[in-house]
């Protein structure tokens, strides 16, 4: 098969490479649309230990069931792998399984390929009505949709209004989440003006930049998908007294809270990895019924032109929240 292999900082090699085989449980997807994460964003420039080159990064996938009882049916992939055996596991957290493994950290080869093998209880089947982009948006959404279901249960799910930090695909997934669980004013903070005016236009939003949000504005839950020292200062200033912030970005480890501030006023900080397997269901349920709108704001490119593709979104050139590849075009 063919395959964008990540072979160093800044490098990525679209070449042949092993077919995968499934194993007793799994079945072998052709991978028809995937998504170009931030968190392969940091691998591509160097900044993920955990994903070492040479590695088949990507785990944002849908495509069809290939060979068996099943072939032909289209789904959506859960690149998450917990033991199923844990006290995590067994209670519904499978997020938090110390033996959890995703797609695209070794030893499992990523999506950013023709084929991947996935175990069943990963696959979710996709309705004919819904095209196979918008379901490869499961897995980003479904961490937005993770951080504002623990956000709002902190907060009793008493929210009138909202801050998301950061206007990419999980930012944007973050505020659909936030409308589809009933919050009704959603702000979106994205310094990228060629991205605000899709956030605006295209999906929506009410998004603005930074310089824009005034400096008294407070917020009962904010939502931080971007996850550096400035955008977690951000975060700190504008969650209300009593309110909670939901950090879900990975930019970098360390800086910005106003520890201060948060112990005073009894700001609440959560921070949320993935998601639980429910809630990737639950995610592709509101996208399969379309509550959480068209989600027609991609951008879709070949496979062999990942490179360019990553290439323009370091660059800041593209507007589109998500880039979609297909290995198949």
């Amino acid at each position: 098969m063919k395959a964008l292999i990540y072979d160093g900082p800044e490098k990525l090699g679209y070449r042949d490479a092993a077919d995968p085989v499934p194993e007793a449980g799994q079945q072998l997807i052709k991978v028809l649309s995937v998504g170009i994460c931030g968190s392969d964003m940091h691998a591509y420039l160097g900044h993920d230990d955990r994903r070492p080159a040479p590695l088949i990064l990507g785990h944002e996938a849908a495509g069809e069931i290939v060979g068996g009882p099943r072939a032909g049916e289209r789904v959506t992939i859960n690149p998450l792998v917990g033991c199923g055996t844990c006290k995590a596991c067994q209670t519904g957290h499978d997020n938090l399984c110390p033996e959890r493994k995703i797609i695209s950290m070794p030893p499992r080869e990523g999506a950013f390929a023709q084929y991947v093998a996935m175990r069943d209880e990963n696959l979710v089947t996709v309705p004919q009505g819904t095209s196979l982009n918008a379901a490869a948006l499961a897995e980003p959404i479904a961490c937005g949709w993770h951080a504002v279901k623990l956000a709002k249960r902190a907060l009793d799910g008493a929210a009138a209004n909202a801050l998301v930090i950061g206007g990419g695909a999980i930012g944007l997934g973050a505020a659909l989440s936030l409308t589809a669980q009933g919050v009704p004013n959603v702000t979106i903070v994205e310094p990228n003006a060629l991205r605000r005016e899709v956030l605006n236009g295209q999906c929506g939003q009410n998004a603005v930049a930074p310089d824009d949000l005034p400096n008294d504005a407070l917020f009962d839950l904010v939502i931080d998908g971007v996850g550096y020292a400035a955008t977690r200062a951000t975060a700190s200033a504008h969650a209300r007294p009593g309110g909670v912030i939901g950090h879900i970005g990975l930019g970098e480890g360390t800086g910005g809270l106003d520890v201060r501030r948060m112990t005073l006023q009894e700001i609440t900080f959560i921070g949320t990895y993935t998601y639980t397997a429910q809630d990737f269901r639950d995610t592709a349920a509101a996208i399969f019924d379309g509550r959480l709108g068209p989600l027609d704001w991609t951008e879709q490119r070949p496979l062999a032109e990942g490179a360019t593709a990553f290439a323009d979104i370091r660059a800041g050139l593209t507007a589109a929240p998500k880039i979609i590849l297909n290995p198949h075009a």
